[in-house]
């Protein structure tokens, strides 16, 4: 990050994100706004440009907590304290590093001094820094689980907590909440989508001309910094004019009966889930209101802040994208709409001084100047002046729906089983991509052993939370304090340490922390038969739901995926390992069938795969899920081949699951045998549905049961 940012009026098209991050400068309320793009669309460059436009605040001077000498916090760790003038000073921008540790974050207790001297002696985190500022996170979507809970609750109660060992400290924590992400890099859960308030959508754009601005504005930027954000001054004085202004009417804007129904309406036919949608689309509005200069919300206003807050909302699994359908949206508006009012035939917001329709955040400057072209989400630029910005439209998130899981493309030939394929299937010739039969929950999958991978939800391991099974000697600054083993490493020399009061002497050497064991996610390395004799169509169907199925609870148990396939004459890794599931999906749906077994390529190449992967995360235990019925026929000695490789894979000591997809009256049980040779667990592809494994365990204990009664 440069010392001097970029202009924020300097940046060209993106006028969604724009829009989301100054609706959310007039009402932090709203709850922040997570914008999700390809690599390269200067997510970044946009957020750390927005702080220097935003109003100066005034804080109590010596306040670690940036209180508000108009208002300070009654509970402020730094106080009580008196009023006055206070001390004027920019607006922060914090940025909450990917790797960051939870004390960082929150603060942290000297617990040393709290046992020892009875005081609690408290370092303030990141949440304080960002008090009445712009909290950042880049790539959101790769923090830890108890990071962004711990984040998003601070946002949504504008205060954080830390409790440790009985001690507590409290301070407010009102910040500007600000995530950006790459979706190939993996999505966040729903239910913390869900604690964004807006989500925007960007991608670079396809427009020359704009790409020519993009490229000529960045570097006279690059060449010139300071002179280049002096060509900008004025329009980033009157930005923060603007937002000044706005903030100010906020209050006064009336949120009437008509579109407050309105926004129930479109919430209600696009059946999100709970009643922050409502509450997030009515400030949205309110603060759209506010930034035209208007006192009253709209039916355009409405629409707007539907377009921003609900996409995001509207997702049921990891494989759907976020989206709206407009046209309904325009049909919910104009059904639910008040009856006396006439619409407006030009629904654009208006600017403040209501001279004309409002130009928006960049989007050809505060001056009015005339848009030049289309606007479209782009990166950050630079040029030797500011020329004419295109103008801000509506938020146009790109619409998406989920993929069909379970149509085929056409219909199943009449007769067709799962080992009478055709011909062409047995043979060498490749056979379209057929659709996946509807997903199920699957019985748990693990690795066995204790590891100390990163926190999931999957297999046994020591993490920084989880139950407590024990104490250890730091390994460098205490964390989680273990008071009870403290106590009895302390104990035992009181007498010597000349003990005379009621209170322990206790010293640095007798501290323990907690050792804490709680779950970690895995690396599910998928290995999927694609030849011939799989190519049945309603076995192919059954086994990619089987692996769409089995790519979902690696969603839920924070997994990362990596898929190999084999067929024809080799194996291919399709999909390298990641946290994006729904990568993996893509892969599964456009995955073609057809030609001979090459098994032992596919394994060798799995093992390939986990060998640089455990180069790059040696913390992460895999999981090597095969999906295949046995068979080998490509290449010389194909048998043999597939059990040296299989051989060498359980030599390196690699937790093996053989999810067999053999079928028909007459079984070879060859997946069976490649499950020996892997040291592996083998189930049955139908075996494999939780339901399933509950109805055995019921029909075993109903037996058990029938013979005591015997």
């Amino acid at each position: 990050m440069t010392a001097t940012p970029y202009p924020f009026t300097a940046v060209v098209g993106m006028a969604d994100m724009r829009l989301g991050l100054l609706l959310n400068a007039v009402s932090p309320a709203i709850g922040g706004v997570l914008v999700r793009g390809e690599k390269g669309t200067a997510k970044s460059t946009a957020v750390r440009a927005l702080s220097a436009v935003l109003p100066e605040v005034t804080v109590v001077a010596g306040c670690r907590f940036s209180c508000d000498p108009a208002a300070p916090d009654p509970g402020c760790p730094d106080g009580p304290h008196e009023t006055g003038p206070g001390a004027a000073r920019p607006t922060r921008m914090v940025e909450l590093p990917v790797g960051a540790s939870e004390d960082r974050v929150v603060g942290a207790l000297d617990i040393e001094r709290a046992l020892t001297d009875g005081v609690k002696a408290f370092q303030p985190g990141l949440l304080a820094d960002a008090h009445r500022g712009i909290l950042y996170v880049d790539e959101v979507n790769l923090l830890g689980d108890h990071l962004i809970d711990v984040l998003l609750d601070a946002a949504a109660m504008g205060a954080s907590h830390v409790e440790r060992e009985g001690v507590s400290v409290r301070h407010a924590a009102r910040f500007l909440l600000v995530g950006t992400m790459n979706p190939e890099e993996g999505e966040l859960r729903p239910q913390l989508l869900d604690r964004f308030g807006l989500t925007v959508e960007v991608a670079a754009s396809r427009d020359p001309d704009e790409r020519v601005e993009v490229v000529r504005r960045r570097l006279a930027f690059d060449e010139d910094p300071e002179g280049f954000r002096a060509r900008w001054a004025a329009e980033e004085e009157e930005l923060r004019r603007r937002i000044a202004a706005a903030r100010a009417l906020l209050p006064r804007v009336v949120l009437g009966d008509g579109a407050l129904r309105q926004i129930a309406a479109v919430c209600a036919a696009f059946e999100v889930d709970g009643m922050r949608a409502d509450i997030v689309t009515a400030r949205t509005a309110t603060a759209l209101a506010a930034w035209a200069g208007r006192a009253e919300v709209t039916t355009e206003d409405v629409r707007q802040a539907a377009l921003l807050a609900l996409p995001h909302r509207r997702r049921r699994n990891p494989f759907d994208a976020p989206g709206l359908d407009e046209e309904l949206l325009d049909e919910v508006l104009r059904n639910s709409a008040p009856d006396d009012p006439e619409p407006d035939p030009d629904p654009a917001p208006r600017g403040p001084d209501g001279d004309g329709p409002d130009d928006g955040p960049g989007g050809g400057g505060p001056d009015g100047r005339a848009p030049e072209g289309p606007s479209a989400p782009d990166t950050a630029g630079a040029g030797e002046g500011p020329p004419p910005e295109p103008s801000v439209p509506g938020p146009r998130p790109e619409a998406g729906s989920p993929a069909d899981a379970s149509a085929t493309g056409e219909p199943e030939p009449a007769g067709e089983g799962d080992e009478a394929a055709a011909p062409a299937a047995r043979g060498g010739a490749e056979r379209p991509a057929v659709g996946a039969a509807e997903p199920f929950r699957i019985r748990k999958l693990d690795v066995p052993g204790l590891g100390e991978g990163a926190a999931g939800r999957r297999s046994r391991a020591r993490t920084a939370h989880g139950r407590t099974t024990g104490a250890r000697l730091p390994r460098g600054p205490v964390g989680a304090l273990h008071l009870t083993g403290t106590l009895r490493a302390a104990a035992p020399h009181q007498r010597a340490r000349g003990r005379t009061g009621p209170g322990l002497l206790i010293r640095r050497e007798d501290l323990r922390e907690a050792v804490r064991e709680g779950r970690e996610g895995n690396l599910v390395l998928f290995v999927v038969d694609a030849s011939g004799s799989m190519a049945a169509r309603r076995r192919m169907s059954a086994v990619k739901g089987a692996v769409l199925s089995l790519l979902l609870d690696a969603y839920q148990r924070r997994d990362k995926v990596g898929m190999v396939t084999f067929r024809g004459a080799g194996a291919e890794l399709v999909l390298p390992p990641t946290s994006s599931v729904d990568a993996a999906a893509a892969r599964l749906e456009r995955l073609p069938t057809g030609g001979r077994t090459p098994l032992a390529a596919g394994l060798v190449r799995a093992r390939e795969a986990l060998r640089v992967e455990r180069l790059r995360d040696p913390s992460r235990r895999p999981l090597l899920v095969v999906v295949t019925d046995g068979r080998a026929t490509g290449g010389p000695e194909p048998v043999a081949r597939a059990s040296r490789a299989a051989a060498a894979l359980a030599g390196d000591g690699v937790t093996s699951v053989v999810v067999d997809c053999e079928s028909g009256p007459v079984r070879l049980g060859l997946a069976a045998r490649l499950a020996g040779e892997l040291r592996a667990t083998p189930i049955a592809l139908d075996e494999l549905r939780a339901d399933r494994v509950t109805t055995l365990v019921r029909d075993v204990r109903t037996a058990q049961q029938t013979r005591r009664v015997a």
